[in-house]
């Protein structure tokens, strides 16, 4: 499950990976906020300012096939 919102009146970008409880939460740098689960994996991403950092007037989503001798994490 995910999900991609967009607020714009505040220009942000919320990307959640998966719906797990977030246990603490890392800011990677003014504009960038990681969320974490208790055991230390990424669950969400905020994006401030997106528009001129993220370019995501031009956003696009593909689903790849996996190889099939690749093994997918």
């Amino acid at each position: 499950m995910m999900k991609i919102r967009y607020f714009p009146d505040t220009d942000t970008v919320y990307i959640e990976l998966t719906n797990r409880e977030v246990a603490d939460t890392l800011d990677l740098n003014d504009y960038t906020v990681a969320d974490l689960d208790a055991d230390g994996n990424l669950v969400a991403l905020t994006l401030e300012h997106a528009q001129e950092r993220a370019n995501i007037s031009d956003f696009s989503f593909q689903q790849l096939a996996a190889e099939p001798n690749r093994v997918m994490a």
